[in-house]
């Protein structure tokens, strides 16, 4: 049956339904444009943004970018001595769970590659676990341990977070640009120093501190970053306490200025009951099989 033509006040009624409100439309109600220089001007209105901390300067891609030297193309194999690491590490999962060793494999490849991962190095994890290859890359994009651009010998990631940040790192920070001639981001000419600012490293109670490469700096001061980025432009490096980590202020671990206070000795065992399993279970053997005796 041939349908009817709207009126022309139908017409306008539906047409008023399915326009956007003022506030969908991606621009203010026009009362709200005509406040706009009244709120500018008011005092302290822009106070906020004016004392916001600047962004990184480090910006990853989600996507590859192919560059000389990281292209699908690129061939990329562990040595020897690293396919012995990458075997036994796979020999820790069942065979259909293979996947599981993505992350170790893919940190074994980038301390191989210089502290970076080539998207070759992906491709060979991915064909080492039986993925495909976008699997691995999901993994990489989204770890911030991973590196998909090349690094400094020296890499240098700064907690920022809110301990940290009250203690001190931004003038850790400014130290580290001042010495390095680099801002946050950024690497050094020399190919030495990359400096980033990361999220939490779990040292807040020895903040400000730095990770660098695989070891911690903590209770850092300008003068203490100074030394220890000149000393790694020497070719030496700082010695680590027993837990891999050093306060820079010659404190003991996270002991406070007059030593440590608590946890002086170290307790006894519990005490197990003879009969506790009715003879069926040696309690000895129970700890041969969890593997910490």
């Amino acid at each position: 049956r041939p349908q009817r033509a709207a009126s022309p006040q139908r017409a306008a009624s539906r047409a008023r339904r399915l326009r956007p409100p003022a506030r969908q439309s991606g621009r203010p109600p026009a009362r709200m444009w005509a406040r706009l220089p009244t709120l500018a001007s008011a005092p302290g209105a822009f106070a906020v943004k004016s004392a916001r901390r600047a962004l990184s300067n480090f910006h990853p891609l989600a996507q590859h970018v192919s560059k000389p030297g990281n292209t699908i193309e690129t061939p990329f194999d562990f040595s020897a001595e690293n396919h012995l690491r990458a075997e036994h590490i796979l020999g820790k999962y069942p065979a259909n769970y293979k996947q599981s060793g993505i992350i170790p494999l893919l940190d074994l490849a980038q301390r191989q590659h210089g502290g970076w991962l080539p998207v070759a190095a992906m491709d060979k994890v991915a064909a080492m676990v039986g993925v495909a290859p976008m699997r691995v890359y999901e993994v990489a994009t989204f770890y911030t341990m991973f590196n998909r651009e090349p690094v400094g010998k020296y890499f240098i990631q700064l907690c920022g977070t809110t301990p940290c940040m009250v203690c001190g790192s931004e003038a850790i920070k400014k130290a580290i640009e001042d010495k390095l001639g680099i801002k946050e981001g950024e690497t050094t000419k020399d190919g030495l120093f990359t400096l980033r600012e990361v999220e939490c490293l779990g040292a807040c109670a020895n903040a400000p501190m730095v990770q660098l490469n695989d070891d911690y700096y903590e209770c850092l001061t300008p003068k203490s970053v100074g030394d220890l980025l000149d000393a790694c432009a020497r070719g030496e490096k700082y010695d680590v306490g027993r837990w891999g980590s050093l306060p820079m202020n010659g404190q003991v671990s996270c002991e406070g200025p007059v030593g440590k206070t608590s946890l002086a000795t170290t307790p006894p065992p519990a005490e197990i009951e003879a009969d506790r399993f009715n003879g069926e279970v040696d309690p000895k053997s129970v700890g041969v099989h969890m593997g910490y005796i």
